[in-house]
C-alpha cells in the first residue's frame, strides 16, 4: 500500500468525523480500508511462514511449510 493511499484514508476519516462524508467518499474510504487491511494480512502471514521452529527432539520444522503456504 502506497504512503498516498494511506494518506487518503486519514484524510477521509478527518473529514468523517468534521463533516460527514458522500457516499461515493464512504465507498472509497471502505475499499481503502479494506486493501490496508489485507496488505497487512499478506505481510503477517509472510513473516509467520518464514519463521522457523525448534521442536523438543531437536527438529527445525518451518512454520510456513507445516501451516502457512495453503492460504497463498
Amino acid at each position: 500500500m502506497t504512503e498516498e493511499k494511506i494518506a487518503r484514508i486519514n484524510e477521509l476519516y478527518k473529514k468523517s468525523k468534521a463533516e460527514g462524508l458522500t457516499e461515493e467518499e464512504a465507498k472509497e474510504q471502505h475499499a481503502l480500508r479494506q486493501e490496508y487491511l489485507d496488505s497487512v494480512r499478506k505481510n503477517l502471514r509472510s513473516q509467520l511462514n518464514n519463521i522457523d521452529v525448534k521442536e523438543a527432539d531437536g527438529t527445525i520444522v518451518n512454520l510456513g511449510e507445516k501451516y502457512g503456504k495453503k492460504h497463498e
